[in-house]
């Protein structure tokens, strides 16, 4: 007879030597994603950043009797300009503009609007213009909300959220402040731009 063979055993292989190497393959991975994430998507940020010119758009009047949507290709020919609407282009021809943005839910973006005014009493005859865009708001309620702030500068707003789209407004406030020709020289962002003391220095820069 023959003996009996003893059964066959499988070889198990110890990782424990390799582990080192499965940790920096997956380290390199990650590394190599993230990479990735950040050379092909672009992070949008508000507003349009310092060096960059304004994008032009003409918005209804929230005190006129223009009911519509924003023209985000307006002309920028006083014959063609319809008065009733606010004209970024004719605006940023005639000197420097400071044009903010904010939201009629937000009592925070509402301080902005209202520093906006205070700032622009102070410079009431100097070459500087303000103006103000409630993003995705209708005329009635951004009218009523002007006629209780007591604004003066020119307030638009923008039905639709195009002008909102076109400037990747998601926060507030925000305030462009930009060179004749529409050349922005700041944009400013964040609840500290509520004070008109702080805006007005910002304004008084733009102006030397």
């Amino acid at each position: 007879m023959n003996a009996e063979r003893p059964p066959h055993r499988l070889s198990v292989l110890d990782p424990r030597p390799y582990r080192w190497a499965i940790g920096v393959f997956g380290l390199g991975l990650v590394i190599a994603f993230s990479v990735y994430q950040l050379t092909s998507h672009r992070v949008a940020t508000p507003g349009v950043p310092p060096g960059g010119r304004l994008r032009f758009f003409a918005a209804p009047l929230a005190d006129s009797t223009l009911i519509g949507d924003a023209n985000l290709a307006p002309p920028c020919t006083p014959a063609r300009h319809d008065p009733r609407a606010l004209n970024v282009c004719l605006l940023a021809r005639r000197g420097p503009l400071v044009l903010a943005f904010f939201s009629i839910s937000s009592r925070g973006c509402e301080q902005q609007v209202d520093a906006l005014q205070s700032v622009a009493t102070r410079y009431r005859g100097s070459r500087v213009q303000f103006a103000a865009v409630a993003v995705r708001a209708g005329r009635a309620p951004v009218a009523a909300l002007a006629r209780r702030h007591r604004w003066a500068i020119p307030v638009a707003y923008d039905r639709d959220g195009a002008v909102g789209s076109l400037y990747d407004v998601e926060i507030c406030p925000l305030v462009e402040l930009a060179r004749t020709g529409g050349l922005v020289a700041e944009r400013l962002i964040g609840n500290h731009w509520r004070s008109p003391a702080a805006l007005a220095e910002r304004v008084g820069a733009l102006l030397r």
